[in-house]
């Protein structure tokens, strides 16, 4: 059985930067079940560093997407969560990563691109440090991300429309 009801605790935004300020706002909620809509989305905002969307769902994962130059990058923070969830089924066949058997489901572990902050100042180890730590929420993760990144106070702002105080 997958799931695929939009939860109170899903959430998908974008964060750019404009006039040397990063900005975040909150994407339709439509985007947390579209890995492809969220792709053109962020390539429709206009940013000199790129765009990166971030999408959570439920208590279970999140995904990060950056376009920089045209170049597409997807991170996602658990494989196991294709199994039940059609976003991380998408996002895994986006990378060509086959959904995980039933055997393979007894720890979490990100895939796709490690390196998509690294430029940016979050090293791999960090982000899936964040990606693994289980006591995170997905819009918690995100804040960490974005707190590394140095645009949490943006974030924290998009995250409390999406999700309500």
């Amino acid at each position: 059985m997958t799931m695929t009801d939009v939860s109170a605790t899903d959430f998908a935004v974008i964060a750019y930067r404009e006039d040397d300020r990063w900005e975040a706002e909150v994407l339709p909620e439509a985007l947390t079940s579209d890995l492809s809509g969220l792709i053109q989305a962020l390539r429709q905002q206009p940013s000199a560093a790129g765009t990166i969307g971030f999408v959570g769902v439920g208590d279970d994962f999140f995904i990060a997407v950056r376009i920089d130059r045209g170049d597409v990058s997807v991170f996602l923070s658990d494989v196991t969560a294709a199994v039940d969830w059609p976003l991380a089924a998408q996002a895994l066949k986006y990378l060509d990563i086959p959904v995980p058997d039933d055997e393979e489901l007894d720890q979490v572990l990100p895939a796709g691109d490690l390196s998509i902050f690294a430029d940016l100042g979050l090293e791999e180890w960090e982000l899936c440090a964040i990606a693994g730590d289980l006591d995170l929420f997905p819009d918690e993760a995100v804040a960490s991300i974005a707190g590394r990144l140095k645009f949490r106070e943006a974030m924290d702002r998009a995250l409390e429309v999406a999700l309500g105080p």
